[in-house]
């Protein structure tokens, strides 16, 4: 049985920031805090929401800019304690994906008693507490601000995954004008995120046709468009940064059905100490191998994968590899994980990891140990794709 749902309201639009104070007294937030990161602030981004707030009549309570590239539980325990004390009565997440997951886990550990580990999972029909949440993305890839999950790392070195309708964020405010200033390599490796997330939504076997089109719908503006090569070339553009933002919030929607093996092999990475390797970039690097994997399992959804991307009628599996390893490359991102950093010495705990990952349940095709040690050992260099 299908489940459709959308997630929550969504003011999308050049501008759409002005509507944040509006937004957080509907929620009945009187006093904010703000969850993002130095480089925002170093930007001058984060000042210029706090003045929007202000004019608001809604003075930021806190502001907590310690964000990691990748979430841990050790911030979320940092950024809960410092809105506890401030006596905030809500978050704005701004951000990218990184922000906007640890406001959802702050939210949530702000108002609960239990160890962040124990929401892990899918919390399906559980009804959580959790302090009201708007995210503002600041980056065009991740979906976070419309999406039911977030990742953290947690205490014992696990990425892991916490899935719940009370994470998703009550209100997101996607304004693309706040991307403008996202440098070039940026914008290809979260837009690169968002492709991965429509394509592999679109894979998962669950069924949900709304979400399987607004995956392809995502595909064709990013991709078949040249949305996103526009957008890297530009970052001006305006038209590209608005369908880019737009594709993200897509890739978001449609993964409701679920995502795939590159998800469980970039969160397997993602969580190695030391990297902090970039979580799109690992995407991109991860789809070309894991599409020429799943490709005998879904061949016609392959084919309107491709079709989407503007390659053309009746192309397979390697025609969707060759151009997103194309799209890689033209935008300088890392050939194979090896230049990222991962090396075979972390193979047993990479294998390990993603096939516990849940994302690796809703793959196209089974994926065993095994299997997960060909592509990552594939991954590591360039040579022959693991065999479909």
């Amino acid at each position: 049985m299908a489940i459709l749902t959308y997630s929550n309201t969504c003011f999308f639009d050049f501008g759409a920031i002005k509507r944040l104070p509006k937004a957080l007294k509907s929620l009945n937030v009187a006093r904010p805090s703000v969850i993002t990161d130095k480089g925002l602030v170093a930007a001058g981004l984060t000042g210029q929401i706090t003045d929007i707030l202000a004019d608001g009549g809604l003075p930021s309570a806190a502001i907590f800019d310690d964000t990691p590239a990748n979430p841990t539980e050790a911030a979320v325990s940092a950024a809960a304690g410092l809105v506890g004390q401030s006596g905030s009565d809500g978050i704005v997440a701004l951000g990218g994906g990184s922000s906007i997951d640890l406001g959802k886990a702050t939210a949530l550990m702000a108002k609960c008693t239990k160890p962040l580990v124990d929401h892990a999972g899918i919390s399906r029909g559980k009804t959580l507490p959790t302090l009201p949440l708007i995210a503002v993305p600041t980056t065009a890839g991740t979906g976070s601000e419309v999406s039911n999950g977030f990742i953290i790392i947690v205490e014992d070195g696990r990425k892991l995954t916490f899935v719940c309708e009370a994470f998703t964020p009550n209100i997101a405010i996607c304004d693309p004008e706040l991307t403008f200033g996202l440098p070039a390599g940026l914008t290809a490796a979260t837009g690169m995120d968002a492709v991965t997330h429509c394509i592999e939504a679109v894979l998962s076997p669950a069924v949900n046709p709304p979400a399987e089109a607004i995956g392809l719908d995502g595909l064709c503006r990013a991709v078949g468009a040249g949305h996103l090569i526009a957008a890297v070339a530009d970052g001006g553009d305006r038209e590209a940064r608005w369908q880019m933002m737009m594709a993200s919030s897509e890739g978001a929607y449609a993964f409701v059905k679920g995502l795939g093996a590159v998800h469980a092999m970039s969160h397997a990475c993602g969580a190695l100490p030391g990297l902090g390797l970039h979580h799109g970039t690992l995407n991109a690097v991860l789809l070309p191998p894991v599409l020429q994997f799943n490709a005998a399992a879904a061949p016609d959804k392959m084919a309107r994968i491709a079709a989407a991307m503007g390659l053309g009628e009746g192309k397979d599996a390697s025609a969707i590899a060759d151009a997103v390893a194309d799209l890689n490359r033209g935008f300088g991102l890392p050939a194979n994980l090896a230049e990222m950093g991962v090396s075979k010495d972390h193979l047993p705990r990479l294998i390990r990891d993603a096939t516990a990952d849940m994302a690796s349940a809703t793959n196209p095709r089974p994926v065993s140990s095994a299997d997960y040690e060909a592509l990552f050992s594939e991954s590591l260099c360039t040579g022959a794709p693991v065999s479909a």
